[in-house]
């Protein structure tokens, strides 16, 4: 059974662990490559080696969950992301800096949210979608939390004893992980709130979960892409598009604002809301916020509604990448199956702070936003596919 106490350890960590790994490196990137003399495609290419390590121990992390629970493998998840912050701190070569950020990449698969929305479809099945949609609400704020201390930190006692500190918060988050539930749904069982009568897929036959598979995977691979390059370098194109530092610093924090105002709209009011539906609703957003990003050249206020429009259609689709996988798919093998698909959209988002970097150096912060905004039409009109191909009632 997934309890309120659960469900608020689970949010917290989420939180922290988001916090002190994904965007670590958009707080201190920027310091680390003035301090060591490295470019930016070697500092943020550490962060690309995270994310591809989080591709290939995809499948493997799943499978573990659904083998024995996450209270052990996301405890795992946060011990590595100590000893990983800790790498960085320490580094003073580009090869332990990168063995650092492996290391990171497996913590993150281990720790963050595709291993604990993996986590409560073990507890509880298709009754884990509200769980799902619950732990997203703290979790969207690292951003807003996490990139104002990073850079008050770095200012006050530099990047390196700033990563202490955050290996300090990773560890905080073992005994919130302890104490995830190791009991696996059945069928028949009781689970009061979260009782749900059998559910038969959407996509039962192999013909259509395959479909179903392949249009969901490409979704959240250039969803990811567009979310790993944003959380990397939303504050540099905010800045080389001519908004003042500081100013782009703040506007960039509303994305974590609008991933959790929007995250508490869908707890409280998106019930009856299939995720499907959701889906489309959320990716109508993403272009949306890309125009005003366009926008921010000439008008500064653009900045702060592209940011908050990009946090609430990304916060929502973070849901739906836990949520539909329970209506398209068998509830029973989550953990290995999403495991699988999530694959393409870890290796294509390690390859997005690279993209990114060698887009705006040689076209300019315009062309990369242009780029963003196709490929933001292209997870829209795909989320739409998949709601024509697989009707529901109600």
């Amino acid at each position: 059974m997934i309890t309120r106490k659960t469900i608020w350890f689970l949010g917290l960590s989420q939180l922290v662990c988001w916090g002190v790994s994904y965007y670590l490196i958009a707080a201190f990137g920027a310091w680390i490559g003035a301090d060591m003399g490295w470019s930016g495609t070697q500092v943020y290419g550490g962060f690309s080696a995270a994310l591809a390590v989080m591709g290939l121990t995809s499948p493997w992390t799943g499978r573990l969950i659904d083998l024995y629970g996450g209270r052990y493998v996301m405890s795992a998840g946060s011990l590595l992301l100590a000893i990983g912050c800790l790498g960085i701190a320490l580094s003073h070569s580009l090869t332990s800096y990168y063995l650092s950020w492996i290391v990171l990449g497996l913590a993150m698969r281990l720790s963050l949210y595709d291993a604990a929305f993996a986590s409560l479809a073990r507890i509880a099945g298709a009754g884990a979608k509200r769980p799902i949609s619950q732990i997203t609400l703290l979790g969207g704020l690292a951003s807003t939390v996490f990139w104002p201390i990073g850079f008050f930190l770095a200012e006050s006692i530099g990047w390196r004893a700033a990563l202490y500190v955050y290996a300090l918060f990773a560890l905080l988050t073992i005994p919130l992980h302890l104490a995830i539930p190791d009991s696996k749904f059945s069928e028949n069982q009781s689970e009061g709130d979260n009782k749900l009568p059998p559910m038969k897929p959407l996509a039962a036959d192999g013909k259509e979960r395959v479909a179903a598979g392949a249009v969901y995977a490409f979704i959240f691979m250039v969803l990811n892409f567009l979310n790993s390059g944003m959380s990397t370098h939303m504050i540099n194109i905010l800045s080389g598009l001519g908004v003042a530092a500081a100013i782009s610093v703040w506007a960039s924090t509303l994305r974590g604002i609008g991933q959790s105002l929007a995250r508490v709209c869908e707890v409280l009011f998106g019930s009856r809301i299939h995720p499907l539906a959701l889906t489309v609703i959320a990716s109508a957003i993403l272009p949306i916020c890309f125009l005003f990003g366009l926008a921010s050249a000439e008008f500064v206020f653009s900045a702060f509604i592209f940011a908050f429009l990009f946090g609430a259609g990304n916060g929502l689709m973070t849901i739906t990448r836990g949520t539909l996988p329970l209506m398209l798919f068998d509830h029973k093998t989550y953990g290995s199956f999403v495991g699988k698909l999530l694959v393409p959209s870890f290796l294509v988002s390690a390859a997005s702070p690279l993209a990114y970097t060698v887009a705006i150096d040689r076209w300019g912060e315009i062309a990369a936003l242009i780029v963003s905004l196709l490929l933001a039409g292209l997870v829209f009109t795909s989320s739409l596919y998949l709601k024509k191909r697989f009707p529901v009632s109600g």
